[in-house]
């Protein structure tokens, strides 16, 4: 890659939810010191857990073919390891992600943009269509939500892996999002110019 890192659904995110976080981490190499969160910390550990404990009948609600487990996916410019894909009834493929998370009536867009860059992982490597994706929150009896997957969803990470890659090789300074009520509680704010 002409930009010298490889790209995670992570990276995707905090672009999207702000630019300035790729120049502030990757450009100034500002670190945001997420390990430090002990909700972060304890969502990754119980998240390994259930990858072991839930083995089979979420699955049969959906009415897979065939699944792959902990699969590890890159396409040359974005890398993920996707907790389950399944082949699905129709012979269209799908990403499965648990979250350490109760479910609360709203469907983040940190979760969808995830399932998005699974999306378009696992179109490249298993040259097959993504309709949908699955969502299972561990912390509310493994409810299980179906997240459709349109082509401008895929297009959209596309363009964000492309202006992340801008960003750091070219070492331009992107604006600020436009959501200011996200700088309140953003780690970069004591360096950020408005």
């Amino acid at each position: 890659m002409s930009a010298g890192i490889s790209i995670t659904p992570s990276h995707i995110i905090q672009y999207l939810y702000c630019p300035r976080f790729t120049w502030f981490e990757y450009v100034l190499t500002l670190p945001q010191y997420e390990e430090k969160q002990h909700k972060v910390m304890r969502g990754r550990e119980l998240h390994d857990r259930k990858l072991e404990e839930n083995k089979g009948y979420l699955r049969k609600r959906i009415g897979v073919k065939d699944k792959q487990e902990d699969i590890y996916l890159t396409n040359g410019l974005l890398r993920g390891r996707v907790d389950e894909v399944l082949t699905l009834q129709d012979d269209t493929l799908a990403p499965l992600d648990y979250k350490f998370a109760r479910y609360e009536g709203k469907l983040y867009d940190t979760y969808k943009t995830q399932l998005y860059c699974y999306a378009w992982l696992i179109e490249e490597n298993y040259g097959g269509e993504v309709n949908c994706g699955y969502i299972v929150y561990t912390r509310s009896k493994n409810k299980l939500l179906e997240v459709p997957v349109a082509r401008k969803d895929v297009e959209k990470v596309k363009a964000a892996a492309d202006s992340i890659q801008t960003i750091i090789g070219g070492k331009t300074y992107p604006k600020a999002t436009k959501y200011k009520k996200r700088c309140l509680s953003c780690t970069y704010r004591n360096v950020c110019t408005q």
